[in-house]
């Protein structure tokens, strides 16, 4: 496993209730260092409520979630320096660039050198030519890249994503899936959900399919590996999950191709 075995999620007896029907029931869940648990299931299944929940949005009726030893809240500086999210469609400051969306995020978290961090992930999700737009003018695709995009351009322990791929193309997908398996290569815990078959089988260590209704190619539950720690396991009614090894760290690239300068502080109205 990448780095450190450390534990960064630790849910123990989350329960989510509306009124008197239980979306979310006694589920548990430990996840460290470098891995990347995918959630799957049918619409309804509650998985958006259990991001939700992970990320401090929605409040559980009953149980705890620590983020890297800590107590969840919102408000905690040490929760927000550790812990990334995309789990909505983002509401964009409406007067600011692209470029300056992303340069607010890394100066707000403290990064030493913001504005390479931010023309890195701008060449990254290809959105260089849009850099000096306002996110409405931007299409359904480019506002997930940027989405994604504030999410990448902060520090982060933790990662917690709902449907990532969505209105991503083929090669968006298959770009998202190399930078989470980049990230997990150093260390990043990752928690999504996600109706791609390529992206959880590309990404997830291990996979929790959620809810009453199986898959006919479902298989039985994965017991935990001999020796390793016993409070993994994740509990919902019917749950499926499924292991494979981490990825490996990935040779970073000997030189660095010449790019056009994204426009900083540039609007195009």
């Amino acid at each position: 496993m990448a780095k450190s075995a450390e534990s960064i999620l630790k849910v123990s007896g989350l329960t989510r209730s509306y009124g008197s029907t239980k979306i979310i029931d006694n589920f548990s869940l430990q996840v460290r260092s470098g891995e990347a648990i995918a959630l799957t299931g049918r619409n309804g299944a509650g998985k958006s409520t259990l991001l939700r929940c992970l990320v401090g949005a929605d409040k559980p009726t009953e149980g705890e979630i620590t983020i890297c030893g800590e107590k969840l809240a919102e408000t905690s500086r040490t929760i927000r320096k550790n812990l990334a999210t995309v789990i909505d469609d983002i509401d964009f400051f409406p007067d600011l660039s692209v470029v300056e969306h992303l340069d607010l995020l890394a100066r707000a978290h403290g990064l030493a050198d913001p504005e390479s961090v931010v023309d890195d992930i701008l060449h990254e999700v290809q959105l260089v030519p849009q850099s000096g737009q306002l996110p409405g003018t931007l299409s359904s695709g480019q506002r997930r890249r940027l989405a994604l995009a504030t999410a990448f351009v902060r520090p982060r322990k933790l990662l917690v994503l709902d449907e990532p791929e969505q209105r991503l193309d083929v090669q968006g997908v298959r770009w998202l899936a190399e930078r989470l398996n980049s990230e997990l290569a150093d260390g990043l815990a990752l928690v999504f959900a996600s109706h791609e078959p390529y992206l959880v089988e590309e990404v997830a260590t291990r996979t929790v399919r959620l809810g009453g209704d199986e898959d006919p190619e479902d298989t039985e539950a994965a017991a935990p590996e001999a020796g390793g720690p016993a409070d993994w396991e994740s509990y919902q009614p019917k749950v499926t999950t499924q292991q494979k090894a981490p990825p490996q760290p990935k040779k970073q690239q000997a030189q660095q191709r010449k790019r056009p300068k994204p426009s900083h502080g540039k609007k195009r109205r």
